[in-house]
């Protein structure tokens, strides 16, 4: 069956727009279909500023920028309690282990030409995007759902149902941009559950919400936040959504949530009120949507491109979102993924072996959030230690920023991997009590 489209992209969210609007610019027939109809709700409203240089190059930095979402300049981290803890060498640590902050402007970053990233209203955001995929010549189709992907002949077809009615597409070239659905690595059985990461979120909106209340430096309000939680493996997300209006999301182990038996209201306050000054915030302030949960939280997959499809975004790759990852991992596994498809396509050829560099880079990438989120868990006070040390803080802010696609692994890693091992091994040592639940495994996985 002859193609008729060059490229057919199933899912229509910020990985998958931007994959249309890249390859859709380089003159390529691009035809996507989304399950929902646009405007939808979605959780993940905080970028970081790896996500500039996509939005640049797409050329829809200046529809982003008109939408006034509030900027944001940084992120902050604030502990349960007051901890009296050994310093352990380290030096610079102004607030002790109760809170950490970082400044995006402290550190160059090549592409970023701005001092602030955003926070988004998601349904807004991939609003935008995927309009200015379409404006730029993609081919959109919202409400369609895609029901399998036929591999058998010489051209892949989409099969997706229009209506009433099954109709067939053949496309030259899939991309799999389903996000957490990860169609195709569910119909082709690459989808591998995390061996650590269980997490499940409880999340909601709040309406006059004092951002000020917990930050050490409250010039720094409409930071995000992470609050600590002195309940093992727990945080919560801060996140201003507009002037008024904030998220606020709890995150902890899946299993503590099924001891609520599907209560998340209960959940959701019972986790809160273990650190009562959060309470008290969220008590003054007025509930404005219903709860909401995000599971399946961590996952990867045996295999992110094949002979004519690749895997980008959530459908490739979910690591827990605790540094904002999720749409900085969408756009740019679209942007490399973009610049094999559009070299495959001059050669007119869509072997596997032609996205070698955009599986070498992402699974690169990934792993290196991968390590910095365990990492993170298994001892807290070591990430707000190494992000006040001098020493240690431009890595740890390198890391934070995104930018870890095109270098090997910071060195931050490397001295935050040695002395967790060190805490781990020693019953004895003064950071040994304070070790989290998690533990990753000694070989990282190779997914």
């Amino acid at each position: 069956m002859d193609a008729e489209f060059d490229i057919g992209i199933i899912g229509g969210g910020p990985a998958g727009s931007t994959a249309a609007s890249y390859l859709a610019k380089a003159g390529l027939s691009v035809v996507l279909f989304e399950g929902d109809t646009f405007p939808r709700d979605h959780v993940g409203e905080s970028l970081v500023p790896a996500t500039t240089p996509v939005l640049l190059e797409i050329g829809a930095m200046d529809k982003i920028e008109a939408a006034n979402f509030p900027k944001k300049f940084g992120a902050a981290w604030t502990s349960a309690e007051d901890r009296n803890i050994d310093h352990n060498g380290f030096r610079g640590l102004t607030h002790d282990f109760r809170a950490a902050e970082i400044l995006f402007s402290e550190r160059d970053q090549e592409g970023v030409d701005r001092d602030y990233t955003f926070h988004v209203d998601r349904s807004k955001f991939d609003a935008i995007l995927l309009k200015h995929a379409e404006e730029l010549g993609a081919k959109i189709f919202q409400g369609v759902r895609v029901s399998n992907v036929d591999f058998s002949g010489e051209n892949p077809v989409i099969q997706a149902k229009v209506g009433s009615h099954q109709v067939d597409f053949p496309v030259r070239m899939v991309v799999d941009a389903s996000g957490r659905q990860t169609k195709l690595g569910n119909q082709l059985k690459f989808k591998i559950p995390d061996p650590v990461f269980n997490q499940y979120a409880v999340h909601t909106w709040f309406d006059g919400l004092d951002r000020k209340a917990l930050a050490v430096n409250k010039d720094q309000a409409d930071y995000i936040f992470i609050h600590f939680l002195p309940v093992s493996d727990t945080w919560v997300w801060q996140i201003p959504i507009t002037e008024t209006i904030t998220s606020i999301g709890v995150v902890s182990q899946k299993s503590r949530f099924q001891q609520y038996a599907g209560d998340r209201e209960k959940y959701f306050w019972d986790t809160v009120a273990s650190r009562p000054e959060l309470m008290d915030v969220l008590k003054n302030a007025d509930q404005v949507k219903g709860f909401k949960t995000e599971g399946d939280y961590s996952y990867g997959m045996s295999q992110v491109a094949g002979d004519k499809f690749v895997l980008i975004g959530d459908a490739a790759r979910f690591v827990d979102p605790i540094f904002s990852s999720g749409v900085s991992v969408a756009l740019n596994s679209a942007r490399i993924a973009s610049a094999d498809i559009i070299a495959a396509a001059e050669a007119g050829d869509f072997k596997k072996e032609r996205f070698a560099t955009y599986e070498k880079k992402l699974r690169r990438g990934v792993s290196n959030w991968y390590e910095f989120i365990s990492i993170y868990y298994r001892l807290n006070i070591l990430f707000t230690a190494f992000v006040q040390d001098d020493r240690y803080r431009l890595d740890v802010l390198k890391m934070l920023q995104g930018d870890v696609y095109d270098d090997e692994e910071p060195k931050a890693l490397a001295a935050m991997r040695d002395i967790v091992k060190a805490v781990e091994e020693d019953p004895t040592h003064l950071w040994h009590p304070y070790l989290g639940d998690l533990k990753a495994p000694s070989a990282k996985p190779s997914f």
